[in-house]
């Protein structure tokens, strides 16, 4: 396979390993086990003497396609497919750290990340510390002799918030701390946060990599010592493993990522200038316009914008139910990244366990909401936003 290839290339062909049959498309390898030509070839792989496939919970050629696409979209050394976003946010924050150790996290996180850092790492000793991420002063004041792990993810969810990854990662990198960043919203096609300094990748690839609607899933990448130091027997001993049938499904989602993701963001941007110009918006945040509070980080570290924007109602909750009430083509979903435009309001839904204090602080208000735009027509997005908003008061 050539490292030469370009991403829509890598995802159509990258990591592809065919049986004897010679199929066009990846097989499915739906076995939970594997059996040896002899008890010295079992010997010799459990050794790691030989290579091979051992228990689908360690691994499975279905799954191993899948990793090593995304590697090769990533620039990754080494992969493992988890079964959830969340497998693998967690997944990669608890396998590096014991009791004893602190973690810095930007505060602007999604609802159940904050959770795994702000209360559940602490029920085993670990620290934390969350932060304003966007300014890389307060990751300083964070720091502490026992910092393991920086934890940020960047565009934010909801509010789009954009954190100097490069600038995290040389702090961290003096202080002997990893990062960790959930490129989710950004996407593996718009920004490389390993290229930025960062030592560790996550994605809920439930969302543009499948982003059809269809199954859960989750990935980190590292390089390969970081990876056999600090999760290898995290993973195999405590089964965060993806299912086969989800590793496949996500290859073939992956296959067309970047054509939905051109489309979609195409489709995002045009819907927050439409949004900008209408009286009952108070405020658009999208990292494809001019306006974004952090547009000189954003050029710096991006390729291309987002497919989600946010933006706030003047008339509040009320405001926000009547608009995505009245839609007809976006979906209400509190997911995100696919072919479907979907909006949510997250303060009663994915943040609504946080305080008002707290959402306050990251800038979620009763009028927020998040749009995902899909891969429909835009025009049609664009009227039907004009038609609910007739809805809204000014």
């Amino acid at each position: 396979m050539s490292k030469n290839w370009r991403p829509a290339t890598q995802l159509v062909h990258g990591g592809t390993t065919r049986s004897q049959h010679g199929e066009t498309s990846e097989a499915i390898f739906l076995t939970q086990g594997f059996v040896y030509d002899s008890s010295e070839a079992a010997e010799a792989r459990f050794k790691g003497e030989t290579d091979g496939f051992i228990y689908a919970r360690y691994g499975s050629p279905t799954n191993d396609m899948f990793e090593k696409r995304m590697c090769m979209l990533e620039g990754a050394e080494d992969a493992r497919a988890t079964a959830s976003g969340m497998a693998a946010v967690s997944s990669a924050i608890l396998c590096q750290v014991k009791a004893g150790d602190h973690i810095v996290a930007a505060r602007a996180l999604f609802g159940s990340c904050r959770w795994v850092v702000e209360t559940l790492a602490p029920k085993y000793g670990i620290e934390c510390t969350l932060v304003d991420g966007r300014d890389l002063a307060n990751w300083e004041n964070a720091v502490r002799p026992n910092t393991k792990v920086f934890f940020l993810e960047s565009p934010t969810n909801p509010t789009l918030e954009v954190i100097d990854i490069a600038g995290v990662a040389k702090l961290a990198n003096q202080v002997g701390a990893k990062v960790v960043v959930d490129n989710v919203f950004a996407t593996p096609l718009f920004q490389k946060p390993l290229e930025l300094g960062a030592h560790v990748v996550v994605y809920s690839a439930t969302k543009h990599i499948d982003g059809q609607g269809r199954c859960l899933g989750g990935v980190v990448l590292a390089d390969k010592a970081w990876i056999d130091e600090n999760l290898h027997d995290y993973f195999r001993h405590t089964g965060p493993a993806m299912s086969p049938f989800n590793a496949w499904t996500l290859l073939k989602g992956i296959e067309t990522l970047p054509l939905r993701v051109k489309q979609q963001t195409d489709n995002a941007r045009r819907i927050a200038d439409f949004l900008a110009e209408q009286p009952q918006v108070a405020r658009v945040i999208y990292p494809g316009r001019k306006d974004h509070p952090q547009a000189d980080i954003i050029a710096k570290q991006m390729s291309g914008g987002s497919t989600l924007v946010a933006f706030e109602l003047k008339g509040g909750k009320e405001a926000a139910f009547a608009l995505q009430n009245a839609l007809e083509i976006s979906r209400i979903s509190n997911n995100l990244g696919d072919s479907k435009s979907l909006i949510t309001h997250p303060a009663t839904t994915t943040h609504k366990n946080l305080t008002d204090e707290a959402r306050a602080e990251l800038g979620i208000s009763a009028g927020t909401v998040r749009f995902s735009a899909g891969i429909e027509d835009s025009d049609d997005l664009v009227e039907d936003f004009a038609k609910a908003l007739k809805s809204v008061r000014a």
